[in-house]
């Protein structure tokens, strides 16, 4: 993905290990070395947030090979599917297009998900684009395309249940366009002064969150007290993984060329740096 830290975390990343590599210490989930842009984790399945947008479909695309290859080749029992997440000014890259062929010619166990937020930093997706649905494009190579309200939780759950079994069926790759919004600006740095007031309304008034809050209120699934102990400690959960990465070291001088080089010594690099 390209935006790793929700990611990381629903995969079951403990908040310590994201916090403290925000914070760039030695017991992040990358021990400091990958930051708020780099989230990896091995254990966990994830497999690396990336700086550049469309970096991530090509791992991704060679991960859903190795499953296939495990399971078909060296007879193992594999069902693992991969899921590679972009945004919707990715989706008129190289890479999108030639892993979309790629995973479809091999029938590889992959989910293509666009979270189409209708702006690329300060461009509009209409505008950048000549077929603005993005989904479209799947069945141009001969996969399912589903266009998907990104902001209705179990919606998108529904869509997702069936692109995983599709792939672990070995009928191959879905694309998914999950249509969606961001409440703020790209960054820090983005003023956020291009955007329509009146559409930044329209979508904050369905926001996901809120939205399946009053789902499951009105279903009586949960009461106003359940989901105010939930939100309780989450915020524990939050400060203490602050407080944890804020106490925790930094890296030592001599980690700092450790997983660049293959043999650091053959550059003439001590042990300590």
């Amino acid at each position: 993905t390209y935006r790793d830290h929700v990611h990381a975390l629903s995969k079951g990343v403990p908040a310590r290990a994201v916090m403290s590599e925000l914070f760039g210490k030695t017991t992040g989930c990358c021990r400091g070395q990958g930051g708020s842009m780099h989230m990896f984790s091995k254990e966990h399945g994830v497999l690396g947030g990336f700086a550049f947008i469309g970096e991530g479909i090509p791992v991704a695309t060679g991960a859903a090979f190795t499953s296939k290859y495990k399971r078909e080749v060296l007879k193992e029992d594999k069902s693992s599917v991969t899921v590679a997440f972009f945004g919707d000014g990715t989706c008129n890259n190289g890479q999108f297009f030639e892993c979309l062929n790629m995973a479809c010619l091999w029938k590889l166990p992959i989910i293509f998900v666009v979270e189409n937020n209708l702006w690329a930093i300060g461009m509009s997706h209409l505008r950048a684009t000549s077929d603005p649905e993005i989904w479209k494009k799947g069945p141009a190579f001969g996969m399912p395309g589903v266009h998907v309200d990104g902001m209705d939780v179990l919606k998108v759950r529904e869509v997702a249940k069936e692109a995983i079994a599709r792939a672990r069926r070995g009928d191959g790759p879905t694309l998914v366009e999950c249509e969606t919004y961001r409440f703020r600006g790209h960054s820090l740095a983005d003023p956020d002064e291009l955007r329509d007031p009146a559409e930044k309304a329209h979508y904050a008034a369905r926001d996901p969150i809120v939205a399946l809050k009053s789902y499951l209120i009105e279903n009586n699934l949960v009461n106003e007290s359940d989901l105010k102990s939930i939100e309780r400690k989450i915020d524990e959960l939050v400060e203490e993984a602050v407080e944890f990465a804020d106490a925790s070291p930094l890296p030592e001088r001599g980690q700092l060329l450790e997983n660049v080089f293959a043999d650091p010594k053959g550059f003439g690099i001590g042990p300590d740096g």
